[in-house]
């Protein structure tokens, strides 16, 4: 596949960019349609994967304050997308469950994340998907070595 023209590293940089910007877009529209915001819906997915995920646990998992976190799960309860319990062991935990109303929004943005996947890859054959996250692993090591160097 080569034609002779050489791309530079800028114009790359500019593509994965244009690329991430654009995928965000399309997913905040879609997932618009669950009636749940972004960060709610980020919530939610982290609770149903993990059913016995405590407050405290979900603000260090999203790198927010425990009140941040406490914010957006009092507007997911008032949606009535969970329920909060206070734990009959430990008073300090709130068990939090997702309601039927929840699960559906779950299983909605499931549905979402597999339809735009399937989008987004069309016409790519195998090997190209391949090719691609092995270059893409190869960029996130040398990013991650990056990372290492600024926090030395």
């Amino acid at each position: 596949m080569d034609n002779g023209y050489k791309v530079s590293n800028k114009e790359i940089i500019h593509q994965l960019i244009n690329s991430t910007v654009k995928h965000r877009k399309i997913m905040l529209h879609y997932l618009n349609e669950t009636g749940v915001y972004h960060a709610q819906h980020r919530l939610l997915m982290k609770i149903s994967n993990d059913r016995n995920v405590s407050q405290k646990a979900l603000a260090a998992a999203f790198e927010v304050s425990t009140s941040t976190i406490a914010v957006s799960l009092k507007k997911l309860e008032k949606g009535g997308y969970i329920k909060r319990e206070t734990d009959t062991g430990d008073n300090r935990f709130n068990r939090i469950t997702i309601t039927e109303k929840g699960l559906s929004v779950i299983e909605q943005s499931k549905q979402i994340f597999s339809e735009a996947d399937e989008k987004l890859f069309e016409g790519f054959s195998d090997e190209e998907k391949n090719t691609l996250a092995f270059l893409l692993q190869k960029l996130d090591n040398n990013l991650s070595k990056m990372e290492e160097e600024l926090k030395s």
